[in-house]
This record gives C-alpha cells, structure tokens and sequence, in this order.
C-alpha cells in the first residue's frame, strides 16, 4: 500500500511539474532564433509558436522583415500571414515589401495583407501601386488583397477600372465587387471613370 501511494505521489509531482512547464511563456527570442534555422522542421515548428503567440510575436517579425537576410525576410512575412489580422501592426514594413527586388517576397507580402482583410487599409496605395507590378503572381495577389480589404480599398477603384476597361481580369473584377459591396457574381458595370 504504501508503495502505491509513493508511486501515485510520484506520478503527480511529475504531472504538476509537467503543467507548470507547459504554463511558462515560450521564449521569444529562442524562437525567432529557431525561425531563423536552416531546419526546415525546427524552423516551422517556431513559426507555429510565433503564430500562437500572437501580437507580442509581431514588432520582433516586423523588424526581421525590415533588416534580415532574403531567407529571414520570407519566413517572417510568411510567419506574419498566419497571423492574419493579428498582425496588423506590421501593416507599414508589409507594404514597403510590395516594392522589394524579390517578386516572391512581394507575392508573399501582398498575400499576408490579404489575410489581414480590412485590417491591411493602410496598405491600399502600395497595393493598387501593385496593380501594375511586371510579375503576373503579384498583380493576382494584390487585387486578391485590396479586394479582402473591401471597401476601406476605394481609393484603388480607379486603378482597378483600367485594368478592366483593358481586358478581363477575374481578381480584378472579384476586387471591384467586393469593395463597392456587391453580391458575389454580380456583373461589374464599369460607368464612367471612378472618382
């Protein structure tokens, strides 16, 4: 008997001190050094975290997006598009990514504002500036994203309708409905020039 109860005392400290492990605050610092990682599996694993993390994991991601290598750069703009609009305080260092030489980390970019919906307003002039980008895949991703802003992305409408006056253009045409609100599907009438 008193084996028992020495053997379920044991197992019980060990589960406490497992939960009070588990409760402790992740690193932050040790995860953006694992994000860092060659490790494709460790660094993933930190993006994980990162994201569960939340907002306190934003300024320290916005920050390796403004000044870390190309690979750093791309597993934190990565990184801050899982956050979704939880990440809207790096709104400026995504938009100032739409104009970076890599068309992958623009794509990226424009893809992480998107996810943000209207949270990424601030970023509608270097999204319609994206518009006219030489690479097709961030066009597609920038009308994807002022279109995910909605409305908030007005002040893009004009660009917008010149691409369309040009030819069709299905993301376009997807953005123009959901800014002006319309049904998904409804015709888009151009009419004359948007203000």
């Amino acid at each position: 008997m008193r084996k028992a109860v020495l053997s379920l005392l044991a197992v019980l400290l060990l589960a406490f001190a497992a939960c009070r492990e588990k409760d402790r605050a992740p690193d932050l610092q040790q995860l953006l050094a694992e994000l860092r990682s060659p490790d494709a599996e460790r660094s993933g694993r930190a993006r994980l975290s990162l994201i569960t993390l939340g907002e306190a994991a934003v300024p320290p991601l916005a920050e390796l997006l403004r000044s870390g290598t190309p690979a750093e750069r791309m597993a934190a703009v990565n990184t801050l598009w899982g956050l979704g609009s939880r990440a809207q305080a790096a709104v400026p260092e995504l938009a100032t990514a739409l104009a970076d030489p890599d068309p992958r980390l623009r794509g990226a970019a424009a893809m992480a504002l998107e996810g943000m919906g209207g949270a990424a307003a601030g970023a509608v002039p270097e999204l319609a500036k994206a518009l006219s980008d030489r690479d097709a895949g961030v066009r597609q991703a920038a009308a994807k994203a002022l279109g995910a802003i909605g409305p908030a992305a007005r002040a893009a409408l004009p660009a917008l309708t010149r691409i369309l006056r040009r030819g069709s253009w299905p993301e376009a045409e997807e953005a123009v409905r959901r800014i002006r609100g319309l049904e998904p599907g409804a015709v888009v009438e151009l009419g004359p020039e948007e203000p």
